[in-house]
């Protein structure tokens, strides 16, 4: 694809303009449509009501960019452009769509004679207008044609690599952004759990929280996470004087790109329980007037009466083992979906394609992408040997620092889960055998022995 070819952006929304501000900044043509645009001044791109002006001003073949909301909304879009769309004609749908849907659009257009591709966005509004991460999958006829284009507005890594790759078939590329979003939610969670373990827990003001994060950004912790805490942290709200984030309610909101993670995690068989516990998180915080009740009732957490510089510098230790185990969790997801859906993922390519745009971007993922490139099949990162010996060399502060809320009453859901989670991995022998005793016991389920072929069932009251 040349800079003499357009392309058509549906729906103008924030992403959806920002994206069509970069590509017109890099030399694309663009022709958007919106029933009710509400653009900023100086937006150059054309701009049409008629979907049938649309396809008549693009190229063929026709690359067209859906960025309206997941579910109905985008069948519907599909569904009102299709008749004004020729066979190989390229719809890309860049929302945070379920990858089975995703699925399913992409065998319906298929069988018309389209070109569908599902491709996961990261990186915000800033992101989508810099250079955003993307993860496009579905039909790969497309990629080539589509390469050049995504390539050039894509985020670059320090390395200058631009951070878009092909995922895969059908829902591969969305599949990928649900998990990217699931890291995202555990990342999120980690960094709120040190933050109340320091802040509430042990009575550190939020400029000196601030400076601390900041401090931290500079080493293997850095990453746009946890340098935007830093910002947020030291962020005073003009009108009252006071930190910002004091002043706002205490309630996550969420999108169902981290619970769909936790659900199909299920589904493949693979175990993520720091990104489970944040979405459980975000639950919990949504019942606020219940946790106002229950504080009246239950008391609240006391304060911590330790050595504060040690437990400032094991907080570090554990938020970079805990975001080791985060991403471990994500990355084994994605194996047993790879296995199970058939797509052959890149998990080298996808760690690379994350270190620049998106909102997980981070120094960690440069060593994950040599992690996998020194072993494409990599079970666990947690076995790679160096994040084992990051871990193993760190986990007293862990441990001390799970410790150290559980002794006062400040809630680490997420910290707990990867470290229980990492004790659970390295364990020669689990407790599942007595499970598997008492499902035998009431259910007649039968078992497995030790010591020799084949299932057994015990009468155990006899």
């Amino acid at each position: 694809m040349d800079e003499s070819t357009s392309l058509g952006i549906i729906g103008l929304g924030v992403m959806g303009r920002s994206l069509a501000l970069n590509f017109e900044r890099n030399g694309f043509h663009v022709i958007g449509y919106d029933i009710e645009p509400h653009l900023p001044p100086g937006f150059k791109s054309k701009v049409t009501n008629s979907l049938e002006e649309l396809a008549a001003a693009l190229n063929k073949p026709r690359v067209v960019l859906i960025m309206v909301p997941a579910g109905k909304p985008v069948d519907a879009a599909i569904a009102a452009l299709s008749p004004y769309l020729e066979t190989g004609d390229i719809l890309i749908d860049g929302g945070n769509s379920f990858f089975e849907d995703t699925e399913r659009r992409s065998a319906d257009l298929s069988a018309a004679g389209l070109v569908f591709v599902g491709m996961g966005v990261s990186g915000g509004e800033s992101g989508a207008l810099w250079g955003p991460s993307l993860m496009p999958g579905g039909t790969e006829a497309a990629w080539p044609i589509l390469k050049p284009l995504l390539e050039t507005i894509a985020a670059k890594a320090e390395d200058g690599a631009p951070c878009v790759a092909w995922m895969g078939a059908g829902g591969a590329g969305h599949y990928v952004k649900m998990v990217h979003n699931g890291i995202e939610y555990g990342d999120m969670q980690l960094i709120a759990e040190i933050y109340d373990l320091l802040h509430r827990g042990a009575s550190f003001p939020n400029a000196e929280l601030a400076e601390i994060f900041s401090q931290w950004n500079q080493g293997e912790l850095k990453s746009y996470l946890v340098e935007i805490t830093a910002s947020i942290l030291a962020r005073i709200d003009e009108e009252t004087g006071k930190p910002l984030v004091d002043l706002i309610l205490d309630e996550a909101a969420q999108k169902g790109t981290g619970k769909w993670a936790t659900q199909n995690s299920f589904d493949v068989g693979s175990a993520i329980p720091t990104i489970n516990a944040a979405v459980e998180s975000r639950l919990i915080s949504a019942i606020k007037p219940e946790r106002v009740e229950a504080s009246k009732r239950l008391g609240k957490a006391d304060l911590f009466t330790g050595d504060r510089a040690k437990l400032v510098a094991a907080c570090e230790q554990a938020l970079y083992v805990s975001k080791i185990t985060s991403y471990a969790q994500g990355f084994s997801l994605l194996l047993a979906a790879s296995q199970e859906y058939g797509w052959t993922l890149d998990f080298a390519g996808i760690a690379r394609i994350w270190r620049a745009g998106c909102i997980i971007r981070a120094r960690l993922l440069n060593d994950i992408a040599a992690a996998f490139q020194r072993k494409p099949d990599l079970h666990s990162l947690l076995v790679d040997e160096v994040f084992a010996e990051a871990v193993l060399t760190r986990q007293d502060s862990w441990r001390e620092v799970v410790q150290a809320a559980v002794g006062i009453g400040i809630p680490m859901p997420a910290v707990s889960a990867s470290l229980s989670y990492f004790d659970a991995y390295r364990s020669k022998h689990l407790p599942a055998n007595l499970t598997q005793a008492q499902r035998d016991y009431f259910g007649a389920h039968t078992y497995r022995r030790l010591d020799k072929e084949g299932t057994f069932h015990t009468r155990w009251e006899e």
